[in-house]
């Protein structure tokens, strides 16, 4: 009996290295499927945490301010009175009231505990009967006597430190107009109301007398250098004509202009740069018929009115520019109306912020340029009487009818920002109609915000057709022949040629554009535009003389070669363009067509604009279209061709019925992905174009985009403030837009494949 085999018992040597060979490759494709799982949450994850951050940063713009350690005292002091002004601060902890009798009394910010008191030195037996309160910044203020005589004050804080190191801050009064008190002519009658204004070039009054007259005045204080000695200029004169019922007077912050408020709704607007020879510019209705106006105030700048009424509404006027020098004050927008009358009004020190108080004890905070309501809220039951900011605009102080004074801290950092402001028209001081406006610096703490980014995105979405209108036509239509009729050996040298130009850095695209592009656009302006507008006739009449040569001479050229025949056809073509073009322009265009679009059709030329973008950006994005587009049209299976061709299709049939069919998922791929690319490039346009931020779909203007501005002004902008925040919102616009294109792009790609992928 033989043995048993131990062949059968033992795998061979070929199984145990063929389950060996399986075990690792199985053990391969789990590991390498669990890194793409990992790979794909990682980027998952990382887009989610880029937009979770940007959304952590632009969330604050427009959150509503934090009101914090509310507090509600007993008005210090005279109490049947409203004060004149309450001024406070930096830091919030101390609180100047000043009375209606001249006495200032000195009280903490948070507990309205009593500190001291002082007071404006009038003249013996003078009785104040009237007050007024220049720019807040300022803290100027000047009381009416009952003599006819004005004294000019400014009281503020002297910040001193004692032995210990503690810091002291102590009261003091000041008198920018001189000690002594200003006689504006009065003939010793009482001055029912007053307007003041003052600052470094002089102080400027004006008052209504008892007898119905309203004085103004200019005083200016020169100083001798070397004694020290003051000596006082005095200039003045008679309103004429005298507003009747007079009600209210206002100067303008750089003492050109006075607003007399006369009857229920009437304002007459007076130029006094001339003290001497005040002129009336304009009488203006404020408000509809039958609707008086109860308080009316100067935003800071002191360009713009605000105007309350007694059904609550709030309006904001200035004067815009109509014709020449000539200024008329114009109704510019409205805000949400308070529940009640408005008893008191209020501007910021350095903003365009403005509070409001009403008869059944609301406070309400503005702002003017973003239309925006930043809180609303009811703080007693009496009418609100006083209003006041800190400084910083931190805060509020409040004095109601009942004798009641509330404070509170305000974070109030972002009011400049709303829906309103940032996506529609804005109608900006100075500006002669409403405009998309990005500008987000000036020279002086009065400037209005202007943050638009509607004309940013209007810039991006340019570039991006401009772009794209070079690229896509060159890129697919490359693609196609490329992939479709060219030679393998012609196509083994161009395609990667021109995937060696994607990897050319963006920033010599742009720096060549801007030094040498730009310019040789402008010089030779008309031959650059008739290059562009004859390069497709100067293909297909190439392709007709072509056809025209005999058989012979076609046959002598290899299949597939036919484009290398375009290359001189394309220098000619350019070559003649350019050499038309100057006796062109100087026949139709003078000789110099930048000038001629500009002063003549009134097309504004700009030497670094939107074609030198397109050609240049269409060059940045070219290859990355035509790389994808090609390998999407060179993929299509053979067996489909060649089913085509053999059932009698010709190469153009075939191509059009079959292969773009197929192959269009791909291409529609590639021009997203070159969008895309477009949608984010900053070197080209910041180096290319003149980076200004406007509304023009011209070709021969410039623009700014969301990328370029965030590169241009994010090294500038403080970390947290509203320009710092405001230009992480446009990455998010970017990101954003780039997300739902990229989104729908997806989509559509989707669709087109099921469509297709049965043929």
């Amino acid at each position: 009996m033989n043995a048993p085999s131990t062949s059968s018992a033992q795998p061979s040597l070929t199984v145990t290295s063929v389950d060996r060979a399986m075990r690792r490759r199985l053990l391969t494709d789990k590991w390498f499927r669990i890194l793409m799982v990992v790979g794909g949450l990682g980027v998952i994850v990382a887009i989610s945490a880029i937009f979770f951050y940007l959304a952590s940063v632009v969330v604050p713009l427009f959150q509503e301010p934090e009101i914090e350690r509310p507090q509600r005292f007993a008005v210090p002091g005279d109490a049947t009175r409203p004060a004149v002004t309450l001024i406070t601060d930096e830091l919030r902890e101390q609180v100047l009231r000043v009375q209606p009798d001249a006495h200032i009394i000195v009280v903490r910010y948070d507990d309205g505990r009593e500190l001291g008191r002082t007071r404006v030195a009038l003249p013996a037996g003078a009785k104040p009967l009237s007050a007024a309160v220049a720019d807040r910044a300022s803290g100027v203020f000047a009381f009416g006597l009952d003599d006819g005589r004005v004294v000019v004050a400014k009281a503020g804080f002297k910040v001193s430190f004692d032995a210990q190191s503690r810091r002291v801050i102590e009261p003091e009064v000041a008198y920018p107009a001189g000690s002594d008190p200003i006689d504006l002519g009065a003939n010793g009658r009482a001055l029912q109301l007053l307007a003041v204004q003052s600052s470094e070039s002089g102080t400027t009054v004006a008052a209504l007398t008892e007898d119905g007259r309203v004085l103004v005045n200019g005083i200016e204080i020169e100083r001798n250098p070397i004694t020290g000695a003051e000596s006082v200029n005095s200039n003045g004169a008679e309103l004429t004509p005298t507003p009747p019922q007079v009600r209210q007077l206002l100067i303008e912050y750089k003492q050109r202009e006075l607003y007399v408020l006369a009857g229920a709704n009437e304002l007459w607007r007076y130029d006094i740069s001339d003290k001497a020879k005040p002129e009336l510019l304009e009488k203006v209705t404020l408000t509809a018929a039958g609707e008086r106006v109860t308080a009316l105030t100067m935003l800071s700048g002191g360009f713009s009115l605000i105007v309350g009424t007694e059904r609550g509404a709030l309006a904001q006027w200035f004067p815009v520019r109509e014709e020449g020098t000539r200024f008329k004050l114009t109704h510019i927008r409205d805000f949400p109306a308070m529940p009640a009358a408005i008893t008191a009004l209020e501007p910021e020190h350095h903003r365009k912020g403005f509070m409001a108080g009403d008869a059944q004890g609301h406070l309400g905070s503005y702002f003017a340029t973003s239309k925006r309501l930043l809180f609303l809220r009811r703080l007693t039951e009496q009418p609100i009487v006083a209003l006041a900011y800190p400084p910083r605009g931190n805060g509020y102080m409040v004095e109601d009818a009942g004798g009641q004074m509330h404070t509170a801290i305000v974070h109030n950092d972002y009011p400049e920002v709303s829906f309103y402001a940032t996506w529609q028209k804005v109608w900006y001081e100075s500006y002669e109609e409403p405009a998309y406006v990005w500008q987000s610096s000036a020279a002086n703490a009065d400037f209005e915000p202007k943050f638009s980014l509607a004309p940013l995105t209007y810039g991006t979405l340019k570039a991006t057709f401009y772009a794209m209108m070079v690229a896509v036509p060159l890129a697919i239509l490359g693609a196609i022949y490329t992939a479709y009729f060219m030679s393998p050996r012609v196509r083994g040298m161009v395609k990667p040629t021109i995937e060696v130009m994607e990897a050319l850095p963006t920033v010599i695209l742009g720096f060549l554009a801007g030094l040498w592009l730009a310019p040789f656009v402008e010089n030779n302006l008309a031959g650059v535009l008739l290059t562009l507008f004859t390069f497709p006739l100067a293909f297909v009449l190439a392709a007709w003389l072509f056809h025209l040569l005999p058989e012979s001479l076609r046959q002598r050229v290899p299949p597939g070669w036919e484009a290398a025949l375009l290359v001189p056809v394309t220098m000619a073509q350019i070559w003649l363009c350019l050499t038309i073009g100057h006796p062109l322009e100087a026949w139709l265009f003078d000789g110099d067509m930048p000038n001629w679009l500009s002063n003549v059709a009134g097309i504004t030329f700009e030497q670094r604009n939107s074609l030198v973008v397109g050609i240049a950006m269409g060059f940045a994005v070219t290859p990355t279209i035509f790389s994808i587009a090609e390998d999407a049209v060179f993929s299509v299976p053979k067996h489909l061709t060649t089913g085509s061709l053999a059932l009698g299709a010709t190469p153009w049939q075939t191509l059009w019925r079959v292969v773009l069919l197929t192959a269009s998922p791909g291409i529609f791929s590639a021009v997203m992905i070159g969008l895309g690319r477009a949608v984010g490039e900053t070197m080209i346009v910041l180096m290319a174009t003149g980076n200004t931020a406007v509304m023009d779909f011209s070709i021969f203007t410039g623009f700014r985009t969301l990328a370029a501005n965030i590169g241009v002004e994010m090294p500038e902008a403080g970390v947290g403030e509203t320009h710092y925040r405001l230009l992480f919102l446009s990455a998010l616009v970017l990101f954003g837009f780039t997300f739902v294109v990229n989104t729908a792009a997806e989509l559509v790609r989707q669709k087109l494949r099921e469509r297709y992928q049965t043929i």
